[in-house]
């Protein structure tokens, strides 16, 4: 039996299109379970936890086999293992996860996750006062956009860029491009960084040129937010347009 090198797999853009499944994405996954491939699905979405993921999948008839966690899902053991005070930005129906730790009085770190459209300059001036007095930025991670509906839109890449521009202070980044998120990833699965792997996205910067960086083969979905245009100051890999393709190139 062929041995398959282990793999990461982006959620939105390759699993999810929108708001659908991917038309191929079951039988990728039967691909995955017949095969025994060790895999992940490692989302950077700080819109939901790793459960409301397979909750969406079950929906659409995939019973997913595999681990699968999300940015907030990470940031949330962060936060528990290494800070008692925090002032948390997310979505009001992810909050409740952090109970008995948000303080709004001198938190040790201003955890940042999706606000939409409640960025303004007071939640900016808040969070900056925060952190000149000596509040950890703990980012859920710095993308520079995405694409709900179709269309780009800035994510909280650009709000945190100006956090850290106007205090001279560093965010603690915890999902991707961070090494640290991959390296979680793949430990989940039983292997190291060091190890060869592929990623699979449709994010060109955060996730598949950081993956190249620390050893990683990158496959580029052309599905969602990135085109053929945007391959610039990088090169992917591999660059396909379906979960179809996707198994071609995993299985030479």
């Amino acid at each position: 039996m062929k041995k398959f090198k282990p793999l990461l797999i982006d959620f939105d853009g390759v699993i999810k299109i929108g708001k659908e499944l991917a038309s191929d994405a079951k039988s990728f996954f039967d691909f995955i379970d017949s095969n025994h491939i060790p895999a992940c699905i490692l989302s950077n979405s700080t819109l939901r936890t790793a459960e409301m993921m397979r909750d969406f999948l079950s929906q659409k008839g995939l019973e997913l086999k595999i681990p699968a966690f999300t940015a907030f899902d990470v940031t949330l053991e962060y936060v528990k293992h290494n800070y008692q005070r925090v002032k948390v930005y997310c979505r009001d129906y992810l909050l409740h996860y952090f109970n008995g730790l948000i303080s709004y009085e001198n938190p040790q770190a201003v955890v940042i996750g999706d606000i939409g459209d409640k960025w303004n300059f007071e939640t900016m001036n808040q969070i900056f006062n925060y952190v000149i007095k000596g509040a950890d930025i703990v980012a859920m991670h710095k993308n520079k956009f995405w694409m709900p509906e179709g269309k780009p839109i800035l994510d909280t890449g650009a709000f945190i860029t100006a956090i850290e521009y106007a205090s001279d202070k560093k965010a603690i980044i915890i999902g991707k491009p961070s090494p640290l998120y991959f390296k979680t990833a793949l430990e989940q699965i039983g292997f190291s960084s060091s190890e060869e792997f592929f990623m699979i996205s449709d994010d060109i910067e955060n996730d598949v040129l950081a993956a190249q960086k620390i050893g990683g083969k990158g496959i580029l979905m052309l599905a969602g937010k990135s085109s053929k245009e945007d391959i610039k100051d990088g090169k992917p890999d591999y660059v396909c347009k379906s979960l179809t393709e996707v198994i071609k190139i995993i299985s030479d």
